[in-house]
């Protein structure tokens, strides 16, 4: 049974539809890297997934390790296992990344005391080469675009999800900074055999790190073409033109 069935997904915005029947099947332990040009629905699929409210899913079914989630809130979904990493991370002040990631944890029934939490986060921050003092300061004020990445790769870490949809993380991210991120993931990965990824990304650097089992090309809210991390070399050297012009022969099917 697959962690995550999606079948004739229509969502959109305001009024526009922008995923126009979308299939996608994501097993336990895979890696999936969705690429496509802007504009295509991939961060509309990553905000349907985790019923954003300014998002409304119109038809089409979401199953999630076995039930619908169709209904289900932004927290239900969340306590389910399933994180989203946000491709434009909210500051918020008075609220130190610590005290953010606990409150998290303790909301997934999950206990530890205080300093074997504090031993977890210091041990998980390492994985990203990140400096610990970040997590004494407010969640995400005055960080750099590349350290509310980190700091999202590290909520992951420390919640560890059954699936992780990461929304362009490595974006704004240095080659450094990607090699050190992919590696935190892959590490996590190690310790928990069953984490499931879908990864939106443009940066063929992502895919060549996290050796993803399946690379899918979405265009016009719709996968048009399956397939491994050839793809993402295919669109590292002639773009999207390509798949955009076998999209109009696969909608006229």
């Amino acid at each position: 049974m697959s962690l995550l069935s999606i079948k004739n997904l229509h969502a959109g915005i305001n009024e526009k539809e922008i995923l126009k029947g979308l299939d996608l099947e994501l097993g336990r332990g895979e890696v999936h890297i969705i690429m496509g040009p802007n504009g295509a629905g991939k961060s509309t699929l990553a905000a349907a997934l985790m019923n954003n409210p300014k998002y409304k899913v119109t038809e089409g079914v979401i199953e999630f390790d076995g039930e619908v989630i169709n209904g289900l809130p932004v927290d239900e979904r969340a306590k389910r296992g399933i994180f989203l990493s946000f491709q434009y991370a909210e500051e918020v002040p008075g609220v130190s990344v610590e005290n953010f990631i606990k409150t998290a944890y303790a909301a997934q029934d999950k206990k530890l005391s205080t300093k074997a939490f504090r031993e977890l986060i210091a041990q998980r921050a390492g994985m990203l080469n990140m400096d610990l003092g970040y997590t004494k300061r407010y969640l995400n004020v005055g960080f750099s675009g590349g350290e509310k990445k980190k700091n999202e790769i590290l909520q992951m870490l420390m919640l560890e999800p059954k699936l992780a949809i990461l929304d362009e993380t490595d974006s704004g991210l240095d080659v450094d900074a990607i090699k050190s991120v992919s590696e935190g993931i892959n590490e996590l990965r190690g310790i928990n055999k069953e984490l499931s990824l879908l990864v939106i990304t443009h940066h063929d650097k992502f895919v060549e790190y996290l050796k993803p089992d399946f690379v899918h090309i979405l265009v016009d809210g719709r996968i048009i073409k399956t397939g491994g991390p050839e793809l993402a070399e295919q669109i590292n050297d002639f773009g999207f033109t390509e798949f955009k012009a076998g999209a109009d022969e696969v909608y006229q099917i």
